[in-house]
């Protein structure tokens, strides 16, 4: 080994052991301090956090806490269309505290310190399962108010159990409100987009096994497959550092070798006879991890993959004149590659390592959810926000909060039937379902039947997604594809595995990144094995199976 690559494996190893998981996955957010609608003001005669206040004409406020990804997106629809209905329909007043994903976590720690709380927090990204844990005196038991106030969702939970299955902790009681999201794909999950331009210009056809996927991604790392004269600056897979690096590179890239592991970042998944798994010390991701230090080695992953900040990853895929990427995982391919979308197209899932084609079935982790909403004990009157939160889990309004509201993102034909419609300001439908709604955040759900009322854009986003879910929507009913679910844990189980929990995780994760730069995953098994056991693995993994066997008799 040559002292810039140990410098960079040691590096690597470092910095992945530093790092933390957080809660709530997926995009950074910006950082910076609470903002949109902000704190109540002395014209309300409420405090900036807890207490129902009234308002100068004696209308009930409520302060109700949110995370947003990011402040590019606006708020400004917090205060109109279908939100501003709601609010006037119910005789209250939100005053919402919005908040950024890069700086929640120190918020919400000095939030949950003080306890000066807002009313309720909205949205599945704010409050986590150990939080509920921790502080369970700071919030509402939900069952017999679900009862006396919540119609619509009593109806839902009568139609899929399931959802009220989700809702309830080990315990049977209920401390936040569930969401099922509508029109979605039967591959939940990311799948993979391969540069067509790229095989157009080599000649080659489109992979149908790991092997052929192998021989494609070395020609891209070793001829000119962007056609400009140079065969040397072609980056067939790029990435970029986050705390889920390790767990997505598991679900996507090396999803062949069957590594598909939880959305949860705890590394469990379910082996080909539905049993759960630690992944990382299954003998398929020892194959996985060795293919991964060949591509490495072969160029055929950007050198800077486990280093570079999202921006720089992004700034490659949508390059002007072209993309310099060869293959990625996505949603849908304009989400990663932008205005180069068109020189991709969706990959079949190849065939893998086992005869096997893996694809991700994520539903109970990607569509449906429970803390969407909680009540606080600073809320005076929680009969009354219920009320208003019952209206989420209608059809119409669960339309308007997952995209924007009527008219202006939404054409009400005067039929019954509805057009999602294409932004006027020329950005995506994603960017302007994220800019004007909720969007996969907070209550909602809609009937199956209604579904069919809803025409989307073809060419945009979700259209584009359910389109292109014909193409591995096939391989759902196999058993592999099935990904281990969001499960329930006793309160002494999750201080259980936040304590050994997130040292196991880090282990991983430096060793991953070690094993893919410098190779020699066969030759340490055993220490890494002994590790993980010293560590307290076998307590974690028998945590994780209990937790699944009473997930399976809920559903019962």
């Amino acid at each position: 080994m040559n002292s810039m690559k140990k410098g960079l494996s040691l590096f690597l190893a470092a910095a992945l052991t530093a790092g933390t998981l957080a809660g709530c996955g997926g995009n950074s957010g910006s950082a910076g301090n609470s903002a949109g609608t902000g704190s109540a003001d002395t014209e309300t005669g409420s405090d900036s956090t807890g207490g129902t206040a009234q308002n100068t004409d004696g209308v009930p406020t409520y302060t109700i806490a949110t995370v947003r990804w990011t402040d590019a997106w606006p708020t400004d629809f917090l205060e109109s269309g279908i939100m501003k209905e709601l609010e006037e329909k119910h005789g209250i007043n939100i005053e919402w505290q919005v908040y950024y994903s890069g700086d929640w976590s120190e918020q919400k720690s000095l939030l949950l310190a003080s306890g000066d709380l807002p009313d309720a927090f909205f949205g599945s990204c704010g409050i986590t399962d150990s939080d509920i844990s921790q502080n369970k005196s700071y919030f509402v038991e939900l069952t017999e108010l679900i009862d006396q106030n919540m119609p619509n969702l009593k109806s839902v939970f009568e139609k899929e159990p399931e959802l009220l299955a989700r809702a309830k902790d080990r315990n049977g009681e209920i401390y936040s409100l569930i969401k099922k999201l509508p029109l979605r794909p039967r591959v939940c999950g990311d799948v993979m987009y391969i540069n067509k331009e790229w095989l157009d210009r080599l000649n080659l056809e489109i992979p149908k096994t790991l092997d052929e996927l192998t021989a494609v991604l070395e020609a891209f790392a070793t001829q000119d497959a962007d056609g400009d004269g140079d065969p040397s600056n072609e980056i067939p897979i790029t990435e970029s550092k986050n705390d889920y690096l390790v767990s997505t590179v598991l679900r996507t890239i090396l999803a062949p070798f069957g590594t598909i592991v939880s959305r949860g970042n705890n590394y469990m998944g379910l082996d080909k006879n539905g049993k759960p798994v630690f992944v990382p010390v299954e003998s398929n991701y020892v194959e996985a991890v060795k293919w991964m230090h060949d591509m490495y080695q072969k160029g055929v992953l950007d050198p800077e993959f486990f280093t570079q900040e999202g921006s720089m990853a992004t700034a490659k895929r949508q390059a002007e004149g072209g993309s310099q990427v060869g293959l990625f995982a996505a949603w849908t391919a304009d989400a990663l590659a932008g205005v180069n979308a068109g020189q991709f197209v969706a990959l079949e899932a190849v065939e893998g390592y086992d005869g096997g084609h893996y694809v991700e079935n994520a539903r109970n982790y990607l569509d449906i959810s429970d803390k969407e909403l909680l009540i606080t004990t600073s809320c005076e009157n929680p009969e009354k926000l219920l009320q208003w939160a019952d209206d989420f889990y209608d059809d119409l309004i669960s339309l308007q909060t997952f995209y924007g509201s009527i008219p202006d993102q939404i054409a009400d034909n005067g039929d019954g039937t509805y057009d999602v419609l294409v932004p006027a300001d020329g950005s995506s439908l994603d960017t302007s379902a994220w800019s004007n709604s909720m969007r996969d955040f907070g209550p909602k759900y809609m009937n199956p039947e209604f579904y069919d009322k809803v025409t989307l854009p073809a060419d945009q986003g979700d259209g584009v997604k359910l389109a292109e879910d014909a193409l591995n929507g096939k391989y759902v009913s196999d058993d592999r594809s099935v990904a281990f679910p969001v499960v329930k844990y006793t309160d002494e189980e999750l201080a259980r595995l936040v304590s050994i929990g997130t040292d196991i995780y880090k282990y991983v994760e430096a060793q991953f990144a070690h094993w893919v730069v410098d190779g020699g995953i066969e030759a340490e098994w055993d220490d890494y094995l002994q590790q993980l056991d010293a560590m307290g693995l076998q307590q974690l993994i028998e945590i994780q199976n209990t937790a699944y066997e009473a997930y399976l008799e809920s559903m019962e």
